[in-house]
């Protein structure tokens, strides 16, 4: 297979846009004797114009003779088998290149499931093998450190050009050896403004169910990847489109039928995150999955409050939702302690007597808690007012504060502000208490020479 090759004076991609651990591992590669290119989001990035941040080289050195090239070299995976060359925070990641597997092959270098599923794929080949294996045009173009040249083997400069996203092969059964590509083709098409070439994209509304197969860890940073990309608006529409977010989220997905503030709420979230990840502001997963999974929350708590109190119905929705959440993303305790944390503390916000608006301004997820609260009342799910009042006493002194609590004292009582406890308020002791038993005094034994 002959690739059509860009030579250094008819492309922009300049050593100076990329990597110096990555021109590193590329000098170091080409000099012992191997094939070395940079390849992928790196490569499609810079000829777009982008300063590009990931960069993956390709090699025709073994995973075994990369580790003995450099010191700072691990072997990680076992379905694919790749290195990480570590340079401080930096991690530059070597793939060998991969070939097609054949009849002689055993099931230690390549295996498939009985639905299609690539269980393992080490087999290695030559670089234009390599091309075809990978998953979009414009994902397999390869600079190489040894002319500075750009090779395409798949059409990925014409569809670089026509800002079009085509998988390479057979969608169907490329989707059907890692269903996680229809996920990619997403998150690349949301990301790069580009359109899905329609033999790419008409398969995925079928082949949506293949995710239920992934792992949910896998799941999780994929949603991660989708969402914190900076595009979450565009990419949440165009999993919408394609059926793929039922699939990641079916309980959201149930309750946007039944919640007209669902959708509105979702998008409003979604914006946020972008506008502070354009900002370089810090965005957490916690805040993220607490919005995204809130209307599935309070669709089954409006459910359950036909049989016991609304704090408990809350409390119990949140198990329910979570714990089947959980078959399909898992969330690390470190985000979902937050989330219940956020979620809990919607039941506190509206408790402002006495001392209970104080308590709650104290709670480390108080600022989290009370942007919830706005985009809750924002999308119209909750009727303004009370965001307003936080909003307020937040920037008032102390005896300012006690008094838009003291106001309170004189207000109606609305249902909100019952004195009903909290299941996570302490719990004191009720009735009188029990008087202490004073100590029983150990008896002296006289000594033979008292008198």
């Amino acid at each position: 297979m002959t690739p059509h090759v860009l030579p250094r004076d008819e492309h922009p991609v300049s050593r100076r846009m990329l990597s110096e651990n990555a021109l590193k591992v590329l000098y170091r590669l080409d000099q012992a004797g191997f094939e070395a290119y940079l390849v992928g989001g790196c490569v499609r990035d810079s000829l777009l114009g982008f300063m590009p941040k990931d960069f993956d080289v390709a090699t025709s050195a073994t995973p075994e003779q990369v580790r003995q090239l450099f010191r700072n070299a691990r072997v990680i995976g076992r379905r694919f088998r790749i290195v990480h060359v570590r340079f401080g925070r930096e991690i530059i990641e070597v793939t060998t290149f991969r070939g097609t597997p054949g009849e002689e092959h055993d099931d230690n270098l390549a295996r498939q499931s009985d639905a299609g599923l690539l269980l393992r794929d080490n087999v290695w080949g030559s670089v234009d093998e390599d091309a075809i294996r990978r998953d979009f045009t414009v994902n397999a173009l390869y600079y190489s450190i040894s002319d500075f040249s750009i090779h395409d083997w798949t059409g990925g400069l014409e569809d670089l050009e026509a800002r079009r996203l085509r998988l390479i092969g057979d969608p169907e059964v490329r989707y059907r050896e890692d269903p996680v590509r229809m996920l990619r083709a997403v998150r690349f098409a949301a990301k790069l403004d580009f359109s899905i070439d329609a033999a790419t994209g008409d398969p995925i509304h079928e082949l949506a169910p293949l995710l239920l197969q992934i792992p949910p860890a896998r799941l999780f940073e994929e949603v991660l990847k989708l969402f914190l990309s900076g595009h979450a608006v565009s990419t949440w529409r165009i999993l919408q489109h394609y059926g793929l977010f039922a699939m990641l989220f079916p309980g959201t997905e149930e309750s946007l039928e039944e919640l007209d503030w669902a959708a509105p709420m979702i998008e409003q979230a979604l914006a946020n995150t972008d506008t502070r990840i354009r900002a370089d502001k810090p965005v957490t997963p916690a805040f993220l999955y607490a919005a995204l999974l809130w209307p599935a929350v309070a669709v089954t708590t409006r459910t359950l409050e036909a049989d016991m109190p609304p704090v408990p119905a809350l409390q119990q929705a949140t198990q329910q939702v979570v714990s089947r959440q959980l078959q399909h993303t898992s969330i690390p305790k470190r985000f979902s302690l937050p989330m219940r944390e956020i979620w809990d503390l919607q039941a506190r916000l509206p408790r402002r007597r006495g001392k209970r608006a104080f308590t709650t301004l104290q709670h480390p997820r108080f600022r989290a808690a009370y942007d919830f609260l706005l985009l809750r009342e924002a999308a119209g799910e909750l009727a303004p007012g009370l965001g307003e009042w936080w909003t307020r006493f937040q920037d008032l002194g102390d005896e300012a504060q006690r008094d838009m609590v003291q106001q309170l004292q004189h207000g109606p009582h609305q249902e909100d502000e019952s004195d009903e406890p909290l299941a996570s308020d302490a719990q004191r002791p009720t009735g009188k208490s029990r008087r202490r038993r004073a100590p029983r005094r150990r008896r002296r034994t006289p000594s033979s020479d008292s008198n």
